[in-house]
């Protein structure tokens, strides 16, 4: 009777392990890499080399395509080590062509991978990018696109959520205008007249939060800024701020742009600045035109 229950065990653990390896197999068939490869190939549609990968994105100095034989700046050289670092941690090649577009915006993308790539990246945040987009030139008197961001802070700012206030939006290129970007910011993070019951400025930088967690430990005086990051450029890219007079970065990074908006999520003010001063004078005497 033993020997009998003995042989039923042995014999289920051989058909477990059969049924096991005969699925493992299934996994790594050629026609299971084929539908595993489908996803990549939304994307990529060609094979799995670095290069191919690089072909995908513009420099966002330059505008020339990423090319390591043919590195056209530093910018390049820096997008290029982020992309092979991104390979080297194993991660698939969506995973690595989504995590910079997210890096560097989706202009970086080339136009003709761009819509697929943002479709994908709305997928997964669709937050992230607004409804609607604007033309810089007639965006006055129109509805201000709305979008979700997050803050220094941490916390996520919706636009729509401030209604009811005056909201100043500065479209700053960010860490790397210096000193003139900085100043800007905090000086607007530091007028108590643009700071209060009615009235509210939200500096939008493509940067990464943590480039700016960085600087407001060695820069105290940048602490009280309202820094929101766009590193896709979705909302730049809807309020169409990415291609103006006051960018040194043209398609990729914004410049020097104002928006005011007013409580009713009106569009009454906007200016693009090359000069880059700071317009805290100039803001304050537009937002008491709304009065």
């Amino acid at each position: 009777m033993l020997t009998s229950k003995k042989n039923i065990v042995i014999t289920a653990i051989i058909l477990a392990l059969f049924i096991g390896g005969f699925f493992a197999y299934s996994m790594m068939s050629p026609d299971s890499n084929k539908n595993a490869n489908k996803i990549t190939a939304n994307l990529i549609g060609v094979s799995a080399q670095s290069d191919d990968i690089y072909k995908m994105f513009l420099c966002p100095c330059c505008g020339q395509v990423l090319d390591k034989n043919n590195i056209c700046c530093g910018m390049a050289t820096e997008m290029i080590n982020f992309i092979d670092s991104l390979i080297a941690s194993g991660i698939s090649n969506n995973e690595v062509i989504i995590k910079t577009a997210e890096k560097y915006g989706i202009n970086s993308v080339v136009e003709s991978k761009r819509a697929e790539v943002q479709a994908e990246m709305e997928k997964r945040n669709p937050s992230a990018f607004p409804e609607g987009k604007l033309s810089f030139i007639s965006a006055i008197g129109q509805k201000a696109p709305d979008f979700s961001l997050e803050s220094i802070g941490g916390t996520t700012i919706k636009l729509s959520d401030y209604k009811g206030k005056n909201v100043v939006l500065f479209f700053t290129e960010g860490s790397m205008c210096y000193p003139a970007c900085w100043d800007q910011m905090s000086s607007f993070g530091n007028d108590e007249r643009l700071n209060n019951d009615d009235v509210v400025v939200f500096s939008i930088t493509p940067d990464q939060k943590k480039e700016w967690q960085k600087i407001i430990q060695k820069v105290p005086k940048m602490a009280n800024a309202r820094i929101l990051f766009d590193s896709t450029r979705a909302v730049s890219s809807a309020y169409d701020v990415l291609s103006l007079a006051s960018s040194m970065h043209k398609g990729s990074y914004p410049g020097h742009t104002y928006f005011i908006i007013d409580k009713k999520g009106i569009i009454r003010y906007t200016l693009d600045d090359p000069q880059m001063a700071i317009r805290n004078e100039q803001i304050v005497s537009e937002i008491n035109k709304l009065a």
